[in-house]
């Protein structure tokens, strides 16, 4: 490796990447890569530039694999996703990905000041994530990986936007790295559905599943199942029917209509969830406007 090369991973304040995007400070970190805002000095715009290190790719051909099975992104728009802005095959086995520059704390952070949300900024929560999966399952794509770490929220109250970060990269990197369809768990065991624990690949109502799950968890400040271990939470989930939220979280004060929605989104048969985005925003939508007009 060149030394050229080799000063692009040494990414600290004001080193630019492709001659065209400066570093300005390291913004978010995953397990999978690294991810920094940068000014794009070509447009103007404060960025975010995600890095994945080396090693993460075997050869430069799955580098350009990943990016082509990420091209779909550029053209998912919705103002509750990240919108993905250029797909950067470095040197070697490298890749960075260029993504608008996410708004507010992740609802982790939000959920770790509140303990949970109002059941309107639960459902104002579901309806835009829900239009957000819209916007992405018509590419023909999937987030794999909804969760509250992937989630962003600004503005408070009723004036709230969610928006989905980090969509398709680790089911990406699956599909550049062939590692086929049945594979080792996609995404988070607390959020992924009882399928993905046999290794099935995430689907449209996969994605339905994990954003159910947040929504349970946004309501009662609990998971909707027990456990501490992998082994344990994946046997709470062989129950066709998730805990009720009064089992989990006693305390909490959730309206009845509110936990069926959100319950038709967390069967342990896909088959026995919406069908899909839009089904599951609609009904979001029509208990909002019930909520509203009462």
């Amino acid at each position: 490796m060149s030394d050229e090369s080799r000063s692009l991973f040494e990414l600290v304040p004001g080193k630019r990447v492709q001659g065209r995007y400066r570093i300005l400070r390291a913004s978010r970190q995953s397990g999978l890569s690294a991810a920094f805002e940068v000014q794009d000095e070509e447009a103007g715009e404060h960025l975010e530039l995600t890095v994945f290190p080396p090693g993460t790719f075997d050869a430069p051909g799955q580098v350009e694999e990943y990016r082509s099975v990420m091209e779909p992104w550029l053209r998912v728009e919705s103002p509750h996703v990240l919108a993905v802005r250029d797909l950067l095959p470095l040197f070697g086995a490298t890749f960075a990905l260029v993504t608008q520059l996410p708004e507010g704390p992740s609802l982790r952070s939000v959920l770790q000041e509140s303990n949970h949300l109002s059941q309107g900024e639960v459902l104002r929560l579901g309806i835009q994530l829900c239009q957000g999966l819209e916007a992405i399952h018509g590419q023909g794509l999937i987030h794999g990986d909804v969760k509250p770490h992937t989630i962003h929220v600004s503005g408070e109250g009723d004036g709230f936007t969610a928006t989905l970060v980090d969509g398709g990269i680790t089911p990406g990197l699956w599909n550049a790295k062939h590692l086929g369809d049945r594979t080792a768990l996609i995404g988070t065991p607390f959020y992924a559905p009882v399928e993905q624990f046999g290794g099935e690949s995430p689907d449209v109502r996969s994605d339905i599943y994990n954003v159910a799950t947040v929504l349970f968890e946004s309501a009662t400040g609990m998971l909707p199942w027990p456990g501490s271990t992998f082994l344990e939470v994946f046997q709470a989930k062989l129950s066709r029917r998730p805990p009720t939220m009064r089992d989990r979280a006693p305390e909490a004060e959730v309206d009845a209509d509110l936990e069926r929605v959100i319950t038709g989104g967390l069967m342990a048969d896909r088959n026995e969830r919406y069908a899909d985005a839009r089904a599951f925003g609609r009904a979001l939508q029509e208990l909002s406007a019930a909520a509203e007009r009462e």
